[in-house]
């Protein structure tokens, strides 16, 4: 089989070739004849991509969400969709509490201080995690991971999920709620849904007034979770005294501000590029670039499950398929 393998550095392409039967041909471009393409979230495999890969027959994406990837489309055509259903659960988690702590304790604004020589302590003060509630939105693999964590500080947790699983909940102490309930009792909410047509601006306008005064919002999950409008707005206003994120709506236009710039066909796209800057401007605001799953031991889960989503398509028995 032909293998396309999208957005990977040098080591990464090393370790999955090393993983896949060298009999198989390998090619970081979507040519009309490749049988297997592997992409992570930034390639978006639309109807138009698709008709341009007739003989398409496996996507293996490396990543849990396959938002970026027209699963309908492939269906129609028959081309198999697999992912990577855990590889980060304690990674993402843990990546959610480095931002909690920047926020709680400042660590951002005092290092740039420190940076430019002032060592004065009028601004930073923070607050204490213990006995603080936690509002977890989502409480799947990392949800959880993300639970048992804050009960360590010694955190109240509330979660809301469609899905309850009240043997977890009785094990790690913590309350399921409504969503409306959660975010207006939290001091810190943390987002772990999914990304999909029914979580689309989960936090939005609607509802964003409905949060705990001067709760920090935490997004380690996907963009589209949150209104971007009404992301600003509440940090305006004073209902966020911060966010912490790990990923933007619309964070690629972030990322191609320069080509987006010179589209005048999509002013949405460039109003919510504006928003975003805005956003990231703020004191009150830590971002780090769609990095929570980023640690070697991760991306290395990441990789050996791509590997065997590939060996059991090619052994006819595919694993980890999206239905």
């Amino acid at each position: 089989m032909k293998i396309a393998l999208l957005e990977l550095n040098e080591w990464e392409e090393q370790y999955l070739r090393a993983r896949i039967d060298p009999a198989h041909e390998f090619t970081a471009a979507l040519t009309g004849d490749v049988q297997v393409v592997s992409p992570f979230i930034y390639s978006k495999l639309t109807a138009d991509v698709l008709a341009a890969l007739p003989k398409l027959k496996l996507v293996t994406t490396r990543s849990t969400g396959f938002d970026h990837i027209d699963v309908a489309e492939c269906h129609r055509r028959g081309v198999t969709v697999c992912n990577v259903p855990f590889y980060g659960e304690n990674t993402v988690a843990e990546h959610t509490f480095a931002l909690i702590l920047a926020l709680s304790r400042k660590v951002h604004e005092a290092f740039v201080r420190v940076r430019a020589g002032n060592f004065s302590l009028d601004g930073l003060r923070g607050f204490d995690l213990k006995d603080k509630t936690i509002g977890v939105v989502g409480a799947g693999h990392i949800g959880l991971h993300v639970i048992r964590i804050a009960r360590g500080f010694g955190m109240k947790v509330l979660a809301f999920d469609l899905r309850r699983d009240n043997f977890m909940a009785e094990v790690l102490g913590f309350e399921y709620a409504d969503l409306d309930d959660v975010l207006g009792r939290a001091d810190i909410l943390s987002l772990h849904a999914p990304y999909n047509r029914h979580t689309h601006h989960l936090i939005n306008s609607g509802n964003i007034a409905k949060i705990k005064r001067g709760a920090i919002l935490i997004n380690t999950s996907r963009g589209g979770l949150v209104d971007t409008e009404a992301l600003l707005k509440a940090l305006e206003t004073g209902i966020l005294a911060g966010a912490g994120l790990d990923v933007l709506e619309g964070e690629e236009a972030v990322l191609e501000e320069s080509a987006l710039l010179g589209d005048k066909t999509n002013p949405e796209l460039l109003r919510r590029a504006i928003q975003n800057h805005l956003i990231l401007k703020k004191p009150n605001v830590v971002f780090t670039p769609h990095n929570a799953f980023n640690s070697q031991e991760a991306l290395e889960r990441i990789l050996d499950t791509t590997a065997g989503n590939i060996a059991a398509f090619a052994a006819g028995t595919p694993q980890n398929v999206v239905r």
